[in-house]
Order: C-alpha cells, then structure tokens, then sequence
C-alpha cells in the first residue's frame, strides 16, 4: 500500500508507534506535548523499527474533553512537519477533523487514522481530497459516553455491519476501497467480554477484505484482565497482539516499539519456514 511518499508491504508485520501530542491522553498524557521531547521519542521510536508514527492531538480516552479545531491544529500540524522533515517516516494522523487531515496531508502526513471512521462533517470530502488511506475504527457512541453501559445484538455482526457502511460511504466519496485499513476499536464502546470476542474474532473482520490495524496497547482490559496499573500492561499487550497476528492482523499501534518489533520478527519467520 502506498502512504504518500513512501509503500510498505503490509503482508510483513508493521508497528506505527503512537505519540501523543496531549496533555491528557490516558498513558502517557503530557510526556511529549512538549516539542522537543516529542521529537527525542520520535526518533527513539524509528530507531527501535517503527514503520509509522501515529500523531494524535485529541485524546479520546473514555470521558475525555472535547478538544478546540484551532488547538488541535496547533498541537498536530508542526509535529507532522517537523518529522517529515527531519525523518524518512511514515506519519499518520490521528484524527477526525477536517482541517487537520488536510494540512497534515499538505505537510507530507501519509495515512488518516479517523475513530470516528470519517463520520465529522466534512471529513469524508477532505480525506477524499488528500488520495491517502485511511483507517477506519468502530466506536460505540464518543469518547464522552462510550463506556456508559454499552451493548450489542450480535457483537462482531455489528461491528462488520457498521465498517461494511463506513467502507461504502468512502468509496462513495471517491476513496479507492485499496486504501481502506479497518480497525475494530478495542476499549472504544466495548467491555471486557467485547474486547476479547473481537480480538478472537480477528479473522472475520480480515474477510471483509482490507487490512486490520489492532490497537490494544497497554488499554483498560489489559489491567482488568491482569489486574495491572498501565505501567505494566506491556506483556498483557504483547499477548493480545501476538494472538491476532496469528489470525492475520498486521499492523499494531503500540507504545513500546521494540519489543513489539522483536516479537513480530521472530513470530513472522516461524510463520514463513511452515512454508519452506
């Protein structure tokens, strides 16, 4: 698939690194909104083996704040600039507002990572606009009430049945169908049970035809199930991931690169000599 100025093989492993240019993200909110420093992980990350780096200016934590479209510019569009001109990465854009998705596709950003799967007005236009591919989440209401109660019919149906409508609504808007990635939204409207039937159910979304990106990274279920503080969910995370690279997924949003990147490796050889 090609993100801009740059392709990847997305039938390799990849691992887009997250940073979040917040104050209030919910595991490491306020370690890298500062320039500098963001830049410091920024390269920490590509050297551990990242293939994209994930800005976000909105957090989206369950009962996060609504973030101003002038404060989201601010924070987004001179981190994507300054690493596309300081590194030969892939960025992708967190977000789910129009401006931002074009001034970061203006700045060289090479993929759209929407939670709100391209919903906001004007979204679709703008990404539309840009020619890049886009990642499309479910989410179950918004980061306000999302995990007030929530509930399904039929969990994975739901869930297909809702990205299958996104996905349409995209190729409507002139998005090619090639570049659409989809992503289940893990802790995004879900309990612990929805969780884990999701990750379980990996492959089914992988039927629809697309590319799934699994970002589970060091979220709430991972401390429920091990009864972890956030500071230590990195094994639990690594788990879940390497459980739905066994069922196809390829593209993990993680915190911890390295270790990822390391698992990954070694996971994907072991895969590749059952064909030799």
């Amino acid at each position: 698939m090609v993100f801009g100025d740059k392709s990847l093989d997305l039938s390799l492993p990849r691992v887009m690194g997250i940073l979040n240019v917040t104050p209030d993200s919910f595991s490491d909110g306020g370690k890298h909104n500062n320039f500098d420093d963001a830049m410091r992980q920024v390269e920490r990350m590509i050297e551990d083996g990242a293939d994209f780096i994930d800005v976000g200016g909105e957090s989206t934590r369950p009962g996060a704040a609504i973030v101003g479209e002038q404060e989201e510019l601010d924070r987004v569009l001179p981190v994507v600039e300054a690493i596309k001109q300081r590194f030969d990465t892939i960025v992708s854009v967190d977000t789910s507002t129009p401006s931002v998705i074009t001034g970061s596709a203006n700045l060289g950003a090479g993929l759209i990572n929407d939670v709100r799967a391209l919903e906001r007005d004007g979204a679709l236009v703008a990404t539309a606009a840009t020619g890049l591919p886009v990642c499309l989440m479910h989410m179950r209401g918004t980061p306000q009430n999302m995990q007030d109660s929530p509930s399904y019919e039929d969990l994975v149906e739901d869930v297909e049945q809702y990205l299958l409508a996104r996905i349409e609504a995209c190729v409507a808007a002139g998005i090619k169908k090639d570049n659409i990635i989809l992503d289940p939204g893990i802790g995004f409207g879900k309990t612990l049970v929805h969780n884990t039937t999701l990750l379980k159910h990996t492959e089914r979304l992988l039927n629809l035809g697309h590319e799934v990106l699994i970002g589970v990274s060091r979220k709430t279920m991972i401390g429920d199930i091990l009864g972890v503080p956030v500071s230590e969910r990195l094994y639990g995370t690594m788990g879940a991931n390497a459980s739905t690279y066994l069922k196809g997924a390829r593209i993990f949003r993680v915190h911890d690169v390295k270790p990822h990147v390391d698992m990954l490796k070694v996971m994907h050889q072991i895969e590749e000599s059952r064909h030799a």
